[in-house]
């Protein structure tokens, strides 16, 4: 037996194995295949397909569950919607006593959980038991407390419906208390499928759901594996979809329910920077790369697996993180000396070891831990690449295990070029002792979560979510409960029989009549702050009061559209604008517009035939919608969460950079100055589609930007055939958000045409909105729509 004295020397630890026989006997008891949990009962397996459960350490069977089929599906969504009408209806108090009773009765079985958890999944006991069980605890506590409050939080916003819910096989429960919590405290109800990998903690819950007394329907849980995924995202009834998982699978759910109205909220995978200064403290960054890419064997889409190290500290900390390496401990997930527990399974192993050979193919220098690997299981050996290029496979491709990729950079300005230098855009963590470097740093990193000298820092009072295909929405705080909302104003729209869409013809007006007594009238696209010729040079008749031409305007096309973004990406320092410098620009566009009212009032009469009385009422909401949202430019502001750790989180509202807006045709100053005030007001930069039938009203709103001092480039105006300027917008990786008034067909058309680079969208499908009426044309709604949320965790005292 080792002596105390000797362990002291060596500090090397023993065996802590963590008792599993309640978890044993639990499994024994529910022998059969596992079937459905399904308006508030389990369903028999039955004759279904069993997939069978396996522990990825072990590679024991421990249970089998049946594959969810499209009748399975539907029965659980008419439950959901059965059931769906009085949990609504429920006062939120009611709701918060069945959100409090689950999170007590999962922290009473904290230990039960987490063993099964570490079983299904392979990670390490003490992480299940400290970090996921507790949080998805919190999550419930958490949004127990909102169920309390929205009504009056959130006046004027109402539950979405049913909501099907898709989560991955990393964090098991956490992943479902994220999704079922804020679901439930706004009054849905769920159809939730978990991973088919790792179902048991979600079986576990079902039956607490079933002891607290939640009524039937409110949540039912669907085993089986993707296509059973793809049932519950593609199912009519569902209002709201939300997934957590891989870039490619969120696209084709993109595109699988573009043009439905499903709510879709999108969690996808990340290459995320860590990033060491040479002011930084080296111990508590190689700890924290300990957390950032060991934590959950690297089975994290936040994972910090880009290490960005100051070239002037390169070489002490690769050593100090190549002798860290030689303790950290690969082993029985149930051991609560381990630091590394198994692979989720043998395909993920296979996988991982392809990316390691193909770094190493490239050139790269592995390091690895010379530890021993358990001869059985599912195990990956954590380490790290060095002397690779930002075009290396493992430095651009999610590895998705305990391998990160290590590159060096000279000066902030590069370390932030890098750290961008991605299509995803979840994550990134930044050590230094100088504050004003980390936050500088945080601002401008592509990041919906940064972390300053700490990393994977997690919690329900904190939004959680990405920029880029790294996807859009937020979980967790009161961001992650929007998206389980929907404004009562949008809700309540009218679905409108589209027009005849106008003659976009190039061809000369033969015979038509043509207004006279006036100098022609033929306006140029707005770039860049200036009028540009259509590249293709062609021009279509513009129809006034009584069918008369009254003027031709550009028929643009793709590279009009290039250039417009083109143009917007370079004005990037109006985002960078303080809010008082933007907001007194907009004064000035509201002030210099009032000048002009004889002119557009006159303008909008001839063009669209309203009375003058009307052009009038028109014109007098156009300056007032740009002095609301002059108003708001620095008054819609962030907060700083609460959580649970000693942090200031920072909740900045950002914009989404260049932003496409495709407008209709009623009131068409009215409508086009609704949609691009809220986006500018915000910092975001925008390449606008005016009315198809009126476009001469954007020739006279240009000319005031131009005496405005709106930054070239802020507003660029491109007239046109409507759905084809708009597809090209969809389809362009440059543009970050699209927002598109117009019919039903082409609201599923730009929907299903941005999942290249998964840019957010906001579509009418088909309902016309009363742009004179403030609860529909204006509103924190908007402002809200206009930005994206980053969440800056700083620490703050002990």
């Amino acid at each position: 037996m080792a002596q105390i004295k000797d362990i002291l020397n060596t500090m090397e630890y023993g065996p802590s194995p963590e008792a599993n026989g309640d978890v044993v006997a639990w499994l024994k008891n529910h022998s059969t295949p596992f079937g459905h949990f399904i308006n508030g009962r389990f369903t028999d397996a039955g004759n279904a397909q069993i997939i069978d459960v396996i522990n990825p350490a072990t590679e024991q069977r421990l249970a089998g569950i049946a594959k969810g089929t499209a009748e399975d599906v539907d029965t659980a969504v008419k439950a959901a919607r059965t059931a769906f009408g009085k949990w609504s209806k429920l006062s939120g108090h009611e709701r918060a006593k069945y959100l409090y009773a689950i999170a007590r009765h999962l922290q009473k079985r904290e230990r039960f959980f987490s063993v099964l958890e570490s079983m299904d999944n392979g990670k390490p006991i003490r992480e299940s038991r400290d970090i996921d069980v507790p949080l998805a605890v919190r999550h419930f506590y958490h949004h127990a407390g909102w169920a309390e409050m929205v009504e009056d939080e959130f006046r004027g916003f109402s539950p979405v419906g049913v909501c099907g819910q898709v989560i991955p096989w990393n964090f098991p429960l956490l992943m479902l208390a994220w999704k079922i919590a804020p679901a439930l405290a706004a009054g849905n109800t769920v159809v939730l499928k978990p991973a088919d990998l790792t179902p048991l903690t979600a079986i576990a819950f079902a039956e607490i759901c079933h002891e607290v007394g939640l009524p039937a329907g409110v949540v039912n849980i669907v085993q089986g594996d993707g296509e059973t995924g793809a049932l519950i995202c593609g199912h009519e009834d569902v209002n709201k979809v939300a997934f957590t998982g891989s870039t490619n699978v969120g696209r084709v759910i993109r595109e699988q329910i573009a043009g439905s109205g499903k709510k879709l909220s999108l969690e996808l995978g990340g290459k995320s920077p860590f990033i060491v200064f040479e002011d930084a403290d080296l111990d508590s960054a190689v700890e924290g790369v300990v957390d950032a890419i060991w934590f959950n064997q690297g089975e994290v889409c936040c994972a910090g697996s880009r290490l960005l190290v100051q070239e002037g500290i390169a070489e002490r900390f690769y050593s100090k993180l190549r002798k860290r390496l030689e303790t950290i401990r690969v082993g029985d997930p149930l051991d609560k000396s381990t630091d590394v527990g198994a692979i989720v399974s043998p395909l993920q192993v296979k996988r991982i070891s392809a990316l390691i050979a193909k770094g190493v193919e490239e050139g790269g220098a592995l390091w690895q831990t010379a530890n021993a690997l358990p001869a059985k299981g599912s195990f990956i050996a954590p380490g790290f690449f060095t002397e690779v290029d930002q075009a290396s496979t493992v430095c651009q491709v999610e590895i998705f295990g305990p391998i990160a990729a290590a590159t060096t950079f000279r000066t902030p300005a590069e370390a932030i070029a890098l750290a961008n230098n991605t299509s995803y855009g979840l994550a990134a963590s930044i050590w230094s002792e100088n504050i004003n470097t980390a936050l500088d740093i945080a601002a401008s990193v592509k990041a919906g979560v940064v972390w300053i000298n700490c990393t994977n820092m997690l919690d329900a009072g904190a939004g959680f979510g990405g920029y880029r295909e790294s996807g859009f929405g937020r979980e967790g705080a009161r961001e992650g409960l929007y998206e389980y909302l929907v404004s009562d104003w949008e809700k309540a729209l009218p679905l409108v029989k589209e027009t005849d869409a106008p003659s976009f013809s190039a061809l000369p007006v033969a015979g038509e009549k043509v207004a006279t007594g006036s100098i022609d009238r033929t306006m140029k696209n707005y770039v860049g702050g200036n009028q540009a010729r259509p590249d293709g040079g062609a021009s279509y008749a513009v129809y006034g009061k009584g069918n008369v031409v009254i003027g031709e305007a550009p028929l643009s096309n793709r590279k009009d559209i290039r250039n417009a973004v083109e143009a917007a990406a370079k004005a990037g320092s109006w985002g960078g604008a303080t809010t008082h410098n933007r907001a007194q620009v907009l004064y000035y566009l509201g002030e210099n517009l009032e000048q002009r009212r004889a002119e557009f009032i006159e303008l909008l009469t001839t063009s669209t035939g309203v009375s003058e009385k009307k052009a009038e009422e028109e014109f007098d909401a156009s300056i007032r919608r740009i002095f609301y949202y002059a108003a708001q430019a620095d008054k819609f502001d962030g907060a700083v969460h609460s959580t649970k750790s000693r942090h200031v989180t920072l909740a900045m509202n950002e914009p989404w950079g260049v932003t496409g807006i495709v407008c209709p045709d009623e009131l068409p100053l009215l409508s086009m100055v609704s949609l691009i005030l809220p986006a500018i007001a915000m910092g975001n930069r925008t390449v606008v589609v005016p009315s198809g039938r009126h476009p001469l009203i954007a020739g006279a709103f240009y000319q005031v930007l131009d005496t405005s001092d709106v930054p070239a480039g802020v507003v660029n105006l491109i007239t046109g055939e409507r759905d084809v300027l708009a597809k090209t917008l969809a389809e362009h990786d440059a543009v970050s958000a699209l927002w598109y008034v117009g019919s039903q067909a082409g609201s599923a058309m730009v929907e299903k045409a941005s999942t290249g680079n998964l840019k957010a969208t906001w579509v009418s499908n088909g309902r016309q909105r009363n742009w004179l009426d403030t609860a529909q044309g204006q509103g924190r709604d908007y402002l809200r729509r206009a930005v994206q949320v980053k969440n800056i965790w700083v620490p703050y005292g002990a």
